[in-house]
């Protein structure tokens, strides 16, 4: 079955399970990075985007990793929705151990940490504005070990390379995109 929500569809499944503003925030940065990774791949820039917008909507009801992703997407099944868009969402969590055989699942797997890491450092710009923001400021921030910490680098680097860009190439195209949604961002 190839069922997908429309985008209005898949933003109310993100505000019904999703109170928290930067969560929400996260997932439309995700959403723009997947679908700019889209357009550049060919691919159906609204299903990927999809994805990425929903890619975390249990998170803040069920953050454990025994619980989340799990829980979203048995729900989006109860809905009949798409295994693709199911297994591409486990696929973006590494501790589910879901394969990331396709495009999509490696695309989402590259960008999501890489978004936080973006976000982390716009908000230390004076501007604190991703206008304000380089792929030279993210790579020397990318150096300092302790900043932002919470964004593993490893995986970052290890989607990159799944997708089969240059790490430098896979920042810009995530920021490029981000710098696009910056107002819906508050960035």
């Amino acid at each position: 079955m190839d069922v997908w929500p429309d985008k209005s569809e898949a933003q109310q499944i993100l505000e019904d399970w999703t109170a928290n503003k930067n969560l929400r925030k996260h997932a439309y940065a995700v959403e723009a990075a997947m679908r700019a990774y889209a357009i550049k791949l060919g691919q159906d820039p609204d299903r990927w985007g999809i994805v990425g917008l929903l890619h975390d909507f249990d998170y803040e009801k069920y953050p454990d990793v025994g619980d989340h992703p799990f829980k979203g997407v048995a729900y989006l099944k109860e809905r009949g929705f798409s295994n693709d868009l199911t297994e591409a969402i486990l696929a973006h969590a590494e501790h589910t151990g879901a394969s990331r055989d396709t495009l999509l699942k490696k695309c989402i797997f590259a960008v999501d940490e890489l978004t936080g890491l973006i976000v982390a450092v716009a908000l230390v710009r004076p501007s604190k504005k991703l206008e304000d923001v380089s792929v030279r400021s993210v790579v020397k921030k990318w150096k300092e070990k302790s900043f932002a910490s919470g964004a593993d680098r490893k995986i970052i680097e290890q989607g990159a390379e799944e997708l089969g860009v240059e790490l430098a190439e896979h920042i810009e195209t995530v920021l490029k995109a981000m710098q696009v949604i910056s107002e819906k961002l508050e960035l």
